[in-house]
Parts: C-alpha cells; sequence; structure tokens
C-alpha cells in the first residue's frame, strides 16, 4: 500500500486537476494506494473541491477549519498513515506538494527505487529548473547555509517535498519521539528537520532526479526568500543534536 500524504492551504485551483492526475496514474501503475489530504484552515474553496474526489478515490480528508501550519500538517499525515498500514516493511508514505510543484508522474519512479530496497528516497530538483528569480537564488544557496551545521550523506537537495519513506522507518521515529511532534520546524527547516529524523532509521536512502513544473502551478509562489534563508540558518545552527550521523547501506543509487 501507498500511502500519499498532502498538506493543502488555500488549493483550490489545483488541488482537484492533482487528485484526478493521481487518479490517472495508478490506473495505469497497478499499485493499492490511499490519498491523506490535510485541509489546512483553507479559506477558499478547497474543502469543497476535495469532497466530491471522496467518492470517486481512496481519498480521506483531515483537517478542518483551524490553520495549524505546515509542521503539525505533515505530523497528522506521518501518524495517520503509520496507523493505517497492516504491513509497515511492506509500505510506503509519500509526501507530495497539492499545487503541482510535485509532479504525479513522478511517483512510479519512487516507488521503484523504493521496491528496490531503499526505505528513503528523496525526489532532488535543479534549481537551474527553477524561473530567474529571488526563489531559484534561494535553490541556490540554501545548501550552503545549511552545509557547514548539518548534512545528509549523498542528498544534494534536502528541502525537497516530494519523497517516499517506507512506514517501518515512520513507526520507529514514532516510538523515539513519543507525543511529541515528528516535525517542529515549518516550510523548507521541516523538510530537512524530517529528513535528518528519519535517516538514521533508514538502511538505505536514493535520491531520484525530478523536473520542477512551475508553469503548471496557478498561484504565485508563496516562497519568502530571504525569511526561509535566515530561518534555515537558525535551524542548521541548532539542528546538529536532532539526530547523529546515519548509517546504512548505501547513500545513493548508482
Amino acid at each position: 500500500m501507498l500511502y500519499l500524504c498532502i498538506p493543502a492551504h488555500n488549493e483550490a485551483e489545483t488541488i482537484g486537476v492533482l487528485l484526478w492526475r493521481i487518479r490517472k496514474i495508478f490506473q495505469d501503475y497497478s499499485r493499492e494506494y490511499e490519498v491523506l489530504v490535510f485541509d489546512d484552515g483553507s479559506t477558499d474553496a478547497t474543502r469543497e473541491t476535495l469532497e466530491p474526489y471522496v467518492k470517486v478515490l481512496p481519498l480521506t480528508i483531515l483537517g478542518g477549519a483551524k490553520k495549524v501550519g505546515y509542521a503539525a500538517a505533515m505530523d497528522a499525515l506521518l501518524r495517520e498513515a503509520s496507523a493505517r498500514t497492516r504491513y509497515p516493511r511492506r509500505d510506503a508514505l509519500i509526501t507530495m506538494q497539492g499545487d503541482f510543484t510535485d509532479q504525479p508522474e513522478s511517483l512510479p519512479e519512487l516507488v521503484k527505487r523504493f521496491e528496490g530496497g531503499a526505505d528513503i528516497v528523496v525526489g532532488e530538483h535543479d534549481y537551474k529548473q527553477y524561473p530567474k528569480g529571488p526563489e531559484r537564488n534561494l535553490r541556490r544557496v540554501a545548501p550552503w547555509i545549511m552545509k557547514p551545521f548539518v548534512r545528509v550523506s549523498g542528498v544534494a537537495d534536502p528541502f525537497s517535498t516530494l519523497r517516499l519513506y517506507r512506514v517501518s522507518v515512520v513507526r520507529d521515529l514514532l516510538k523515539s519521539v513519543g507525543d511529541s511532534r515528528l516535525v517542529a520546524n515549518d516550510g523548507w527547516a521541516g523538510n530537512v528537520e524530517l529528513l535528518l529524523r528519519t535517516a538514521p532509521l533508514a538502511r538505505r536512502i536514493e535520491t531520484a532526479p525530478l523536473e520542477a513544473r512551475h508553469d503548471l502551478r496557478s498561484r504565485e509562489s508563496r516562497v519568502r526568500p530571504w525569511a526561509v534563508a535566515k530561518d534555515l540558518y537558525r535551524f542548521g545552527r541548532s539542528a546538529r543534536t536532532i539526530a547523529p550521523q546515519p548509517r546504512r547501506e548505501a547513500a545513493q543509487s548508482p
């Protein structure tokens, strides 16, 4: 079973089409799956757009009217997927965005590497794929902001959102944190934090190159580069104690 975990805040313009594309992918690529969408206090028609898809997809809508933020949304999604699985060693959860930054067509490549033995598969973007501007510049310098403090061997893009985790890895993390949140930070820092916390629990991590399609996103990016850069720097200085260096069979696929 694959659990697709999607946090969404005001994504009414894209979330329905995204779900339809996911449905088409799995019509052609036979694999059992469930979609979990966390509606994080959307004030547009996100909820109304999602509800009809419950009848045609294996879809569960989490969240509600109160906005709790990215970290809390991710925590709820990962806990829900972990609670649902019957076979944590065989099943995987995939995190992705609801605005077309992450392409459903990339899912089979992540699953292929999982079936080949990877416990974590990190989708990676080349910053040169991004349109020229502040976000592209941030993508270029962000690894250098974090590099003096934290890194995961073999992973060049620890900020990406399209990732696959073996459910047993997430369950092991849940055992270690108890009632505390899996992720304490929002945004890009939260993505790095989750990878740092799960990496020591994985026997093998692989990366998969992805194509970023920002021309499909109907709204402007919500990333504020200067604020994100400051958050990453602060997080990096404090993150060295989050997790020890991972012990794995291999860091990256050939």
